[in-house]
């Protein structure tokens, strides 16, 4: 998927080329982040990778010098391929393996060319905005604040609650 994507918006080799080109959207929090991360050089903590929870294999590429952009898809059906292919394999991971190994990009992914909004204060490189929680007075980076109507600025979990609560 990771060596796809690159070649699609045309980013030849990610991890030579400038950090702040390639931008990428995981949308699953499983071992396809972390290979995508291995293979493109984008990481969580410098901005080029984004996280947003659809727990789907899926991941959307960006070159931002050219802002092609495309999505690309694991398709579910690719998983009927190894007992397909290999049905007296009794490893399931020996089939898998084989398979994927000979299949095309179109038996295995669904691709579509997509527009991405990308603002300013989530590109990659040092935070463009840092501000203090009016109720916790926790630092808030990157625009992720919400200005009330009476000028206090808040946090996600000060706003609309959290992953946690205080005891």
């Amino acid at each position: 998927m990771a060596l796809l994507g690159c070649k699609l918006v045309g980013v030849e080799d990610p991890k030579e080329a400038d950090r702040k080109r390639l931008i990428v959207w995981v949308e699953i929090d499983r071992c396809m982040t972390d290979a995508i991360s291995a293979v493109t050089g984008t990481r969580l903590g410098r901005r080029s990778m984004k996280f947003v929870d659809y727990g789907k294999v899926a991941a959307t590429f960006l070159n931002t010098e050219t802002g092609s952009a495309v999505r690309i898809v694991a398709r579910d059906d690719s998983r009927d391929l190894a007992d397909l292919r290999y049905p007296k394999i009794e490893s399931k991971k020996e089939r898998q393996l084989l398979a994927y190994r000979e299949a095309s990009d179109d038996e295995i992914f669904t691709v579509a060319t997509v527009e991405v909004d990308l603002n300013e204060l989530d590109t990659p490189g040092g935070p463009r905005k840092r501000v203090k929680c009016s109720l916790c007075g926790e630092g808030i980076n990157g625009g992720k604040d919400y200005l009330r109507s009476d000028g206090q600025v808040l946090c996600v979990p000060c706003n609309s609650g959290g992953y946690y609560r205080s005891k």
